[in-house]
């Protein structure tokens, strides 16, 4: 496994080394999956969730946790044959500043729905993190979703 960490934004990638000789023996329509790729705990956003309308009044502290498997149709070392972290990024902090949502489930729903929308994405999982309550470090909700087959 070969792991290589971006920590400007928060990104950390995994890959299977898969050996050049064995590309010819791909089928040429299969889907690969080489890769997931994750943004953990340094992708720190500020965003409008709560029910009573005073805790959305103003921004609060959420950390959004993503893993996503991009679509690799065939594997090669080339940026548009992926997603880009850094878009994603990005994209996920013009995304939770723009939507407020009374719960974090639903916020948790619709990124997930935004992200497989905007990038080349077969599956993705986005924990968002809150931190409200006195007696606990955070709540968190978890949503997996994957691209509907066509």
């Amino acid at each position: 496994m070969v792991s290589s960490v971006c920590t400007r934004i928060g990104i950390r990638c995994a890959a299977t080394r898969v050996s050049r000789k064995s590309w010819p023996r791909l089928r040429p329509s299969s889907s690969l999956s080489l890769a997931s790729a994750a943004l953990r705990d340094e992708n720190w956003l500020h965003g409008r969730v709560g029910v009573p309308d005073s805790e959305r009044a103003e921004p609060q502290r959420l950390i959004l946790n993503v893993t996503m498997w991009p679509e690799i149709a065939e594997p090669r070392d080339d940026i548009g044959n992926t997603v880009n972290y850094s878009e994603v990024a990005a994209s996920l902090r013009q995304f939770v500043n723009r939507h407020a949502c009374k719960l974090i489930e639903t916020l948790a729903e619709e990124i997930a729905a935004h992200l497989l929308a905007q990038f080349n994405l077969r599956k993705v999982e986005v924990e968002v993190r809150k931190f409200v309550l006195p007696d606990a470090n955070y709540v968190s909700v978890t949503a997996v979703r994957e691209r509907e087959a066509t």
